[in-house]
Formats: structure tokens, C-alpha cells, sequence
């Protein structure tokens, strides 16, 4: 009689390896946003993750590579980078046929994304001058947001919602503005606003701005 091989189950190991994944990332951003990024080195975030640094390097990459990871992940709000179409607030957004409450999705997105966000780029705006992967990623996220911010705009365009007299560059450019992780942590960090005080008043400030009365 043949004995049948035991089928392999892979799922504790994927679980092993995806907690190993969210330890290093984790700690990667503590560490990044308490000391800074040069001041931070890969042996110990590898030793704050309680993991070998040839796993850290396998799993999420030189340092550079680690820190793009974790903007987009802050971006994206999830444990992997989601291209912008494929987010949940995106679709609800274009889904809506109101610009007032596109603009008040978006501001609720904000809200959501900025404390995750905010951090890491005032991390990365300190580190751009002395690295030149660094300073192209942080290139290409003023590039990014600013073309997003015109397909946006665009889109509340065609609901026929905006203010009269107002180009679609130039709303791009005020909700551009706003929207920044800067202008969040002046009004949270610096003059001590909540984040709920921060999406609310980004929303009903974006109307009254853009929107036709």
C-alpha cells in the first residue's frame, strides 16, 4: 500500500514571513522619524525588528529602497504601494457626481493619509540635499502630486460645480497648496490643531474657496 505524501501547507510560513515583513517596516519608520535618515542604519532597524540583516535587505531592499517603501505604503495606507486608480477614496471620488463633496471625500482622505505621510517627508526633505536617490524620490512626489492634483481638479471640473472665473490650473495649484504634508503639520504639530479639526476644516475651507455658491 502507497502512503500518500503529506500535502506541504505553506500558510504558517507566509504568515511568519508577512509578520516579519510588518516588524521591519515598523520599525524602519520609528526609527527613521525619531533620529532622522542618516542617523539611521539598516543594523538597527534590523535589530528593532529582532531579524537578521541579510533578511532585512532580502525582504525591503537597501535603505533607500526601505524608505520610498514606506512612503508609498504611508500613501497608499496599506502594507504595499497601490497605484493612485486603484484606491478606495479615488473611486468614491470619481464616482460622485457633486464637486462639494468630492472635495469633502478628498479632505477625509487627507485626514487619513497625512499622519501616516506628513512625518516621513519632513524626514525626507532633510535628507534629499545629501542623497541623490532620495532628493529624485522626493522629485517625483512634488511631480506626482501636482499632476494628480490637475486630473483632480478636472474631474470636479466637468460636474460644472467650480467657482466662475477659476482656471483649472489655479484650483489645482490652491487644493495642491493645501493638501501638503507642510500645511498639515503647521496646523497639527505646530499650532496644535486635531487631525478631525484638520480634515474639517480642509473640506468646508476647499467649498467656500471653489465651489459656486
Amino acid at each position: 500500500m502507497k502512503h500518500q505524501k503529506r500535502k506541504y501547507d505553506s500558510s504558517s510560513r507566509n504568515e511568519a514571513a508577512k509578520a516579519r515583513r510588518q516588524a521591519i517596516i515598523d520599525s524602519a519608520r520609528r526609527l527613521f522619524v525619531e533620529k532622522g535618515y542618516a542617523a539611521t542604519t539598516m543594523p538597527e532597524i534590523a535589530k528593532a525588528a529582532r531579524t537578521a540583516l541579510d533578511t532585512v535587505y532580502a525582504t525591503v531592499g537597501k535603505k533607500p529602497a526601505l524608505f520610498r517603501l514606506l512612503i508609498e505604503i504611508a500613501i497608499s495606507g496599506s502594507d504595499r504601494a497601490v497605484p493612485a486608480e486603484e484606491r478606495d477614496y479615488v473611486r468614491a471620488i470619481r464616482a460622485e457626481g457633486n464637486a462639494g463633496r468630492k472635495l469633502l471625500l478628498y479632505a477625509a482622505a487627507m485626514q487619513g493619509i497625512q499622519p501616516r505621510l506628513a512625518p516621513l517627508v519632513r524626514v525626507l526633505q532633510g535628507a534629499a540635499p545629501l542623497d541623490s536617490e532620495l532628493k529624485e524620490l522626493w522629485q517625483s512626489i512634488a511631480q506626482r502630486r501636482a499632476d494628480n492634483m490637475r486630473l483632480f481638479v478636472k474631474d470636479l471640473a466637468a460636474t460644472g460645480g467650480l467657482r466662475r472665473g477659476l482656471t483649472v490650473s489655479k484650483v489645482a495649484d490652491v487644493i495642491w497648496s493645501m493638501n501638503s504634508p507642510e500645511f498639515y503639520l503647521l496646523l497639527v504639530e505646530q499650532r496644535r490643531w486635531s487631525v478631525e479639526e484638520y480634515g474639517d476644516w480642509l473640506g468646508t475651507a476647499w467649498i467656500r474657496l471653489l465651489i459656486e455658491p
